[in-house]
């Protein structure tokens, strides 16, 4: 693996990778502990000339919402949101995810935070991009342990939401909805397909070319780095003080 462009960071790439997920979209919303795929969603409102809606959980300026996720909830099973972020302890081949914990539940060896309204959500939303910055056999699983959330379902079960995408820190996959599989999408600088391979515990569609994860433009990285970096500092302000030096305020 050769070493990635040190001006741009791990997390700028793959906050450029979901950006281009969100062009075009009306609404995004963003859950809890979500730095990455919020200050994707946030740079990708200031790019659309602040037509795209944002709602940021966990943030004052920048959610609509009142009354936490009741109101999120709703929006979803009316089709008003149109995508949404997802991670998990464990990601399978499947989009499965696992937030509850490893070992046979319920004498799970390790607990994870709880699912919450994942499934829920991963149901209804039409464009779920899962993301996980760790890209290690360890995560990456052939299958999880326990599943919190189910990427796919039976085919005469109505479900209009699942799953377009996964970021990782390595590439991004996009997932194949008829094979039920994911498919590389693309390496990121300085990291190739072998490297992918040999990090990824499920298989995956994996073609004879696969491109480079296109970096964010020059005036696109400023804005980030400025602009959108002040208001991501305002929900995550330790990750935007680790990745950018900015301080909150």
């Amino acid at each position: 693996m050769t070493s990635m462009d040190a001006s741009i960071s791990r997390a700028e790439i793959m906050i450029g990778a979901i950006t281009r997920m969100l062009q075009g979209l009306r609404h995004v919303a963003v859950g809890n502990s979500s730095p990455i795929p919020g200050s994707a969603a946030l740079l990708a409102r200031a790019l659309s000339g602040g037509r795209l809606r944002v709602s940021l959980l966990g943030s004052r300026k920048h959610n609509a919402f009142t009354d936490g996720g009741r109101e999120l909830f709703d929006c979803a099973a009316q089709g008003r949101i149109d995508a949404f972020f997802l991670s998990g302890g464990q990601i399978d081949g499947q989009a499965n995810i696992n937030l509850v914990g490893l070992g046979d539940y319920p004498q799970s060896k390790v607990r994870f935070p709880g699912s919450f309204g994942s499934a829920y959500l991963y149901h209804l939303i039409p464009r779920v991009i899962l993301f996980r910055e760790e890209h290690t056999p360890r995560t990456l699983v052939p299958n999880v342990d326990f599943i919190s959330a189910a990427g796919t379902s039976p085919e005469n079960e109505y479900r209009p939401g699942g799953p377009y995408a996964l970021v990782t820190g390595l590439c991004v996959f996009m997932f194949d909805k008829e094979k039920r599989q994911f498919r590389l999408q693309s390496t990121h600088p300085g990291v190739t397909s072998d490297d992918v391979r040999e990090a990824t515990g499920f298989d995956y569609i994996a073609p004879e070319t696969v491109p480079t994860t296109e970096p964010l433009a020059a005036n696109e990285l400023t804005l980030l780095r400025t602009e959108v970096a002040r208001q991501v500092a305002e929900t995550y302000p330790g990750f935007a003080a680790k990745t950018w030096g900015v301080e909150n305020g």
